[in-house]
């Protein structure tokens, strides 16, 4: 595709500042880049560098009450002074939003109405840009939701947004950026939820997408192998500024900045399982010769856990749930969530659990809770059977068994502040001896993954997705737990603060005798973490062994399928490419 046209987006000497506690605070500085039409450019960096915030400057969702433009400007079509983004009305801007630049948001459940159906959603875009009558946007709203690969798009029009797995979610989110053909289509984390198949899916979607439309993609992601798959040039920023750009081939093969080397160095590997991984911050520090001396781990499930007592026992358990009926005397079918599990977890070990989106992970991991009644089955804790639990002895049993949810936004109470979430389990659970030492607590949790103390004192709104993540992660961990389940728990962290939080785990783990259930998309992270994986497939456990073997010799045709679908760092010989 030749592309010798002048850029269709630029951003010139663009800083901004935000409003925190009555002050401003510088948070984006002199930053300038180009996007041409039909190129995808991928913006990594760590959590809070400024990438989203980047995104939404673009599109002008930032209220002017708390964010300040201190210098800089953004031409759409190129340093035509007429669209200049930051000078647009309200109602200018509006026009353009939609139209001319998409944007898929990170956090699909906040993002979607919850009390409208998701092809509704769909269809008051088209009918706000298009002149697509009703019927029309109907029918296209359903073409769509087949193309980001949702089954029975029928089904799903009418769905609504709590009815849907956090996949799902996303993949409604992408079809209606997608819905009126942007010029620019803003992507920030669009793939974070989406298990590996699907997500080798959507990249090719949005190629073949940009192909057919000479569409131009801004591409945030944390995870460096999906921006390797897909990006043309690379923007790395930190701390608010790009430290350095270019085209992929040289980001990834030939990095210059200590930074951009720290965050190729922090991804776990699929063909080494060191000790610990490095973090950027050490990566910074050392020299840029200095290679990891960690030796590699190559301890075997057998030695780990062959001698522990079980821990959870799971017998032939069932989840159905009710389908909502199209007509008022129809008979109710179910949809099988959990069909005859049977899964034994021994004390002390990761268990790593891994499927595509909707196959029944996270309803497995919340009925060992009981945040979900299984309709038939029994699950047995150290030889107790929660069936038969009352539920005043589920909640003391709770401060044993956490979990870590997948959404940290909905999960979070937003009339709280970080503090005050920290301190209540404590509270409640009667844990240490008064307020100033629960505190101290706290701070200490917020220092493990990677906050400081000032963020005691702030609300949830005032974090970016992956530090809302990191503080769900210490609230888990403020109870002392034995047992943690892991649902997605590093899905929304960049691969700096994701190795800082899975080093945390496996400090955690070995310091308290910690026993988790590791849920994810990330094939490689469940790797790393995992002394056995279990493969789940339509509500079925269809694999289960030590996570070497599994990865070296996989038994099933689904589980191959997942392992070759692994976004890996390097450049195809034969990838899609624009001319520059």
């Amino acid at each position: 595709m030749e592309n010798e046209a002048a850029p269709l987006l630029e951003v010139k000497n663009f800083s901004l500042e935000l409003k925190q506690d009555e002050n401003w605070n510088p948070v984006l500085s002199s930053l300038s880049f180009t996007l041409k039409k039909g190129e995808t450019i991928g913006v990594v960096g760590e959590s809070g560098s400024g990438k989203s915030v980047t995104a939404l400057s673009i599109m002008r969702l930032l209220s002017d009450k708390s964010a300040k433009i201190v210098d800089g400007e953004i031409f759409l079509d190129y340093n035509n002074s007429v669209n200049e983004l930051t000078k647009k009305s309200e109602k200018e801007i509006r026009q353009i939003r939609g139209n001319r630049i998409a944007m898929i948001f990170q956090e699909p459940m906040t993002s979607l109405n919850p009390v409208i159906k998701c092809g509704q959603q769909i269809e008051e875009a088209l009918l706000l840009h298009t002149h697509l009558s009703k019927k029309e946007a109907k029918q296209k709203t359903i073409e769509l939701l087949g193309d980001v690969q949702l089954p029975n798009p029928t089904k799903v029009w009418h769905s609504y947004p709590h009815e849907l797995s956090g996949g799902q979610k996303q993949r409604i989110m992408i079809a209606m950026a997608m819905c009126c053909n942007p010029d620019i289509l803003i992507a920030d984390e669009p793939t974070t939820a989406l298990d590996v198949t699907v997500q080798k899916n959507i990249l090719e979607l949005l190629k073949q997408l940009q192909e057919k439309y000479g569409m131009s993609i801004i591409f945030i992601s944390h995870d460096l192998g999906v921006v390797a798959q897909i990006a043309h040039r690379v923007l790395v920023m930190y701390k608010g500024a790009i430290v350095e750009q270019g085209d992929v081939q040289t980001i990834f093969k030939n990095p210059q900045h200590p930074y951009t080397k720290g965050l190729l160095a922090c991804r776990p590997k699929l063909d080494e399982k060191p000790e610990r991984l490095v973090t950027v911050e050490e990566t910074m520090q050392r020299a840029e010769s200095r290679k990891q001396k960690a030796k590699s781990k190559k301890q075997s499930y057998s030695l780990t856990v062959s001698k522990a007592p079980p821990l959870f026992k799971i017998q032939n358990l069932n989840k159905y749930y009710p389908v909502r009926k199209k007509k008022l005397f129809e008979k109710q079918s179910y949809f099988q969530a959990l069909e005859n599990i049977d899964l034994t977890i021994y004390e002390g070990e990761t268990l790593g659990l891994v499927g595509e989106s909707g196959c029944g992970k996270t309803t497995l991991g919340r009925t060992l809770l009981r945040l979900v009644e299984p309709d038939s089955g029994t699950v047995f804790y150290r030889e107790n059977n929660l069936m038969e639990f009352s539920d005043a002895a589920m909640r003391r049993l709770r401060k044993e068994i956490q979990i870590i949810l997948q959404d940290p936004y909905s999960s979070l109470n937003q009339r709280l502040t970080i503090g005050q979430m920290l301190l209540e389990p404590m509270k409640v659970h009667h844990i240490l001896n008064n307020d100033k030492e629960r505190k101290r607590r706290a701070i200490e949790l917020l220092e493990r993954v990677g906050l400081c103390e000032a963020h005691l004192h702030r609300y949830p709104h005032e974090f970016s997705g992956g530090q809302r993540q990191r503080i769900a992660i210490a609230r888990a961990l403020t109870v002392n737990p034995k047992f943690i389940i892991c649902d997605e728990s590093v899905s929304a962290l960049d691969v700096s603060v994701q190795a800082q939080v899975l080093n945390l785990l496996n400090d955690l783990k070995q310091e308290f005798q910690l026993t988790y259930l590791f849920i994810s998309h990330d094939l490689s992270v469940v790797k790393y973490m995992s002394d056995r994986i279990a493969v789940m497939q339509r509500g079925k456990i269809v694999e289960l062994n030590d996570a070497e073997e599994i990865y070296n010799n996989p038994q099933t045709a689904y589980t191959r399928k997942l392992i070759e679908a692994i976004p890996i760092v390097s450049i195809p010989k034969n990838s899609y490419r624009i001319k520059m």
